[in-house]
Parts: structure tokens; C-alpha cells; sequence
């Protein structure tokens, strides 16, 4: 695929971005549109390997290795270095719904287990997915596709989130009548609420859930079931349910002081500044950075979209404190090929805010030990210790302080982004499924719940995942339940 020595002609050319302050000005994408010969170059890069690693979508120590949805990514990039554009988008298209999505917030295990990893920098997979289905919108290739015929069936998928988004055109185009039920005032899950738009144009998700209405999918939004419907209600309506609600437990801190004014859960944090940016009323008080000593307690990818959030509203500092310590610059000789590399990386709030404070805001070996407040029982400081990562006498590897190295923060706003607990329970125990460690009890492949009739898929099955699992799931568990409700299917 690509040329044959392209890997070897062509060095790696990486995202084409909006430069640091600049964009701090604004809430657009930070990335900017790739120039098509770079992508055919990058293309081009693409090795004909005998087994394309890219796409064998399994899971090695607990990360993904490859396209979970099994992208046909040498394909798609053999017909962007030979210019055939809409014939990489079919190829796309028949394994992702949403490559707008994936193509801007999927951490792309991929481009890890790319082939030409082993010799030199992967193939930017990435990039050209992007290119492509941007280039499918921009050129009216994307149109709705209505089903010729009805089969008569009706499912109804409470949450919009990526697994349900995605179950829900698989079983449309099925020929299926199709109801996405959502509790927020807009369809998208985190895709709209969890992901700033930096990252994320609402407006990319919006033209997404206008398409699938188009193509005959019901949205009804502000919708709770337990609260607004009752799962009785749902299974009288319809012949088949999917819970697609997501992980979206937060894990909360237990220390003292968590009770501080000032300390919040990132996730509504982040929802409140995306209500704001569209001109949505927030109910409560609003959280705002803005002339304040801001600390994110938490090293992933929330974390940092609190930190790009923060700085965007104008915060006077920011830090973000990581339990573990800095990863290497290059894969160690526990992370081979083809895990996903877990090295060193500058993601885009990490550029900014060394761009606006001069150094990289991320503090690592840090464990918060207490929350103290004032008078008022506002917010005042943080109280940390530094930890070293040692092994106990049975191999396990476990955290211990080291003395001394105790130091006191000044805090305004706290936000605490450390990952989620699993799936929020009383919509769950509406539908009487079973339920094991805050998860759907449910097996992969199959999405069956305890309740007949029932499906789960998504994040309420496996746990807090990528969006690219929760797609490969939302496909797959639409195959099952249009093999369940005909007796076959067509479903890939």
C-alpha cells in the first residue's frame, strides 16, 4: 500500500496547528486544515506489510492495540497518496460511522502498532482520517441515506453517546425505527459535554446528530428514564433496548477538606464552559477561571482539557498534579511494539500553557494530602508530598512519600479529574440489569443483559474506555439485536 518506498523517502510531518497564543484568544479547533500534498506524502508513507498491524484491534495489558473498529487503513491510505479521495472515504466509511469524531479526539492506537513504528515515526493515520471525511463533507459526498423499507421493528437506545450514536445508525440503516432517548438538553454525550470544543467543534457534532435525523433516527432530548419515563413504559413501546449511558460516575477525592467551596468535579467544569461557549443557561453558580490560581488533580486527558479550559478563561496560574512519574522520551522494554506507546508527549493545553507561563504545567510524583480553606470555608491551599514508585517484597509495585518533601499550594479552583468509577447506577437498577463492580453485567460479543430484551454496550458495559471502543461496541451489539429481532442479519 502507499509506495512501496515511501517510508523510506518520506520523514513523518506531524499535525499542522494554530500556534499557541493564538489560539488561547478563541474556542476553535486548534488544529488546522492539512495541506493535501503533505497528506498524500503521508500516505504514501504506508508500507504494503504482509500483516497490517494497524488495524488487529485487541487489547495488550489493559490498552488498545490497533483499531478496535478495524479501520481498512492501508487501504484508505493507498487512495490518498494516489488521489482518489472519495473512493478512501467509502473504505472508511464501512467500518466507522463517525470518522469526524475519531479522526480528531481518538488517541489513535493505530499509528502504535503501525509497521513502520519498528523502523521510524508511524504513519500519520490520524491526519488522513480527518482529511477524509472532512474532504466527504466539504464536497457534498455525505448524504443522508434513507432505507428503502421499515422493517416493522422498534429499539429505543437511552444515551447519545458514541456507542449509542453508533448502534443507532447501524440499526436504522437495518431498516429498524430507531429512538435515541438523552437526559441533557443536546444529543452527543461527552462528545458534546465532555470534550471541549477546542478539540471538539460542537458544530461537527451538531451536522453529525442533523444527518442521523435526517436518515430517520428520533432524538428526544431532556429525557430521563426512572425520572421523565419509566423503563416499563420503554419495554411496552418497543422490541428491543440498548443502555448506552456511559461511565460517567466520577471517582470523587477522600481527603480532608474535599467540602471546600471552590472544589469541583472536572467534568462539570467542563460542561459548564461548553453551556457558555453555546449560549446554554447553567443552572448553578458558574465556575470560572478567571484571575485565579487553578490546580487539576488528575494526569489524563481530562486534566488537560481543564488546564486548556482555564487558561482560555483567563487564569492567573495553573498546575496539574500527576501520581505518576514523567514517562520516558522512547518506549521502554516493558512497552514493545505494537502496545500503545506510553512515552513523553506534548498535548495541546501542555503547548499552551508553556507558551503563556513558560513552562509545562504538569507536576508529577504528587500526592495531595489535604484541602484547607479559610475562615469562610473557601478554598485557600493545597498540602502535597512528593512519592517515589518502589517494589514491595512480592514484585508489586507500590507508592511511598518521600519525607521532606512536603509543599503548600495556593488554590482558587480545584478540579478533580481522577477517571471514573464506572457507569451511574439508578438508571441501570430501573431496568433491573444485573450489575457487577458499577458496570452492566454483559459479555463482550454478545450485549446481552439478565433482562430480556435488554442490550448494553459502551461504557456502561466495559468501563471507562476510548471512543473507539465504544463505536466497535455500538456496532457490534446493533448486529446482535438485529440477528435477535429478524432471526439474521445484514450487519456487518
Amino acid at each position: 500500500m502507499g509506495k512501496p518506498t515511501g517510508f523510506l523517502e518520506y520523514p513523518r510531518e506531524e499535525t499542522i496547528e494554530r500556534k499557541p497564543l493564538q489560539r488561547l484568544k478563541d474556542w476553535k479547533e486548534y488544529t488546522k486544515k492539512q495541506p493535501e500534498d503533505m497528506l498524500k506524502r503521508q500516505g504514501a508513507r504506508c508500507m504494503d506489510c504482509g500483516t497490517p498491524f494497524c488495524h488487529i484491534g485487541i487489547e495488550i495489558n489493559g490498552a488498545a492495540a490497533g483499531c478496535p473498529i478495524g479501520n481498512l487503513i492501508p487501504e484508505w491510505n493507498d487512495l490518498v497518496y494516489r488521489g482518489k479521495w472519495k473512493e478512501a472515504l467509502d473504505r472508511l466509511l464501512k467500518t466507522n460511522n463517525f470518522p469526524e469524531f475519531t479522526g480528531r479526539v481518538c488517541p489513535a492506537p493505530c499509528e502504535g502498532s503501525c509497521t513502520v513504528e519498528l523502523a521510524g515515526p508511524a504513519v500519520t493515520i490520524k491526519n488522513i482520517e480527518k482529511a477524509i471525511i472532512d474532504k466527504g463533507f466539504e464536497n457534498g459526498w455525505i448524504q443522508p441515506r434513507i432505507p428503502n423499507k421499515r422493517t416493522g421493528k422498534k429499539v429505543a437506545i437511552v444515551g447519545s453517546g458514541p456507542a449509542g450514536l453508533a448502534a443507532a445508525d447501524q440499526l436504522n440503516q437495518a431498516g429498524h425505527s430507531v429512538t435515541v432517548y438523552e437526559r441533557a438538553d443536546k444529543a452527543g454525550g461527552l462528545l458534546t459535554y465532555g470534550i471541549p470544543n477546542m478539540k471538539l467543534d460542537k458544530d461537527v457534532v451538531e451536522r453529525r446528530i442533523k444527518l442521523l435525523r435526517q436518515e430517520g433516527i428520533d432524538f428526544i432530548l431532556n429525557t430521563e428514564v426512572g425520572k421523565d419515563i419509566t423503563s416499563e413504559e420503554l419495554k411496552n413501546q418497543f422490541d428491543s433496548i440498548i443502555l448506552c449511558t456511559g461511565a460517567q460516575k466520577q471517582r470523587d477525592l477522600t481527603l480532608p477538606g474535599r467540602e471546600a467551596e471552590g472544589v469541583h468535579f472536572a467534568m462539570n467544569y467542563l460542561t459548564q464552559a461548553t453551556k457558555r461557549l453555546l449560549n446554554i443557561e447553567v443552572s448553578e453558580p458558574f465556575i470560572d477561571a478567571e484571575g485565579k490560581n487553578v490546580i487539576v488533580i488528575g494526569g489524563g486527558d481530562t486534566g488537560a482539557d481543564c488546564v486548556a479550559t482555564a487558561l482560555r478563561q483567563k487564569c492567573k496560574s495553573i498546575v496539574q498534579f500527576g501520581k505518576h512519574p514523567k514517562l520516558p522520551d522512547v518506549r521502554s522494554d516493558a512497552n514493545m511494539w505494537p502496545e500503545q506507546p506510553n512515552i513523553f508527549t506534548m498535548d495541546y493545553a501542555y503547548e499552551e500553557a508553556t507558551a503563556q507561563y513558560g513552562h509545562d504545567p504538569r507536576e508529577y510524583s504528587v500526592q495531595t494530602k489535604k484541602i484547607v480553606s479559610d475562615h469562610n470555608g473557601r478554598l485557600k491551599e493545597l498540602h502535597t508530598i512528593q512519592m517515589k514508585r518502589t517494589s514491595d517484597d512480592a514484585g508489586n509495585m507500590v507508592f511511598e512519600e518521600i519525607p521532606g518533601s512536603e509543599k503548600v499550594w495556593p488554590a482558587d479552583l480545584v478540579f478533580v479529574a481522577i477517571g471514573f468509577e464506572g457507569a451511574e447506577l439508578p438508571v441501570l437498577k430501573e431496568f433491573g440489569v444485573e450489575i457487577n463492580n458499577n458496570k452492566v453485567n454483559a459479555k463482550h460479543g454478545d450485549y446481552r443483559t439478565n433482562v430480556d430484551g435488554v442490550f448494553a454496550a459502551g461504557d456502561s458495559r466495559r468501563g471507562q474506555s476510548l471512543i473507539v471502543w465504544a463505536i466497535q461496541e455500538g456496532r457490534d451489539c446493533a448486529r446482535q439485536v438485529d440477528l435477535s429481532l429478524m432471526g439474521s442479519t445484514v450487519l456487518p
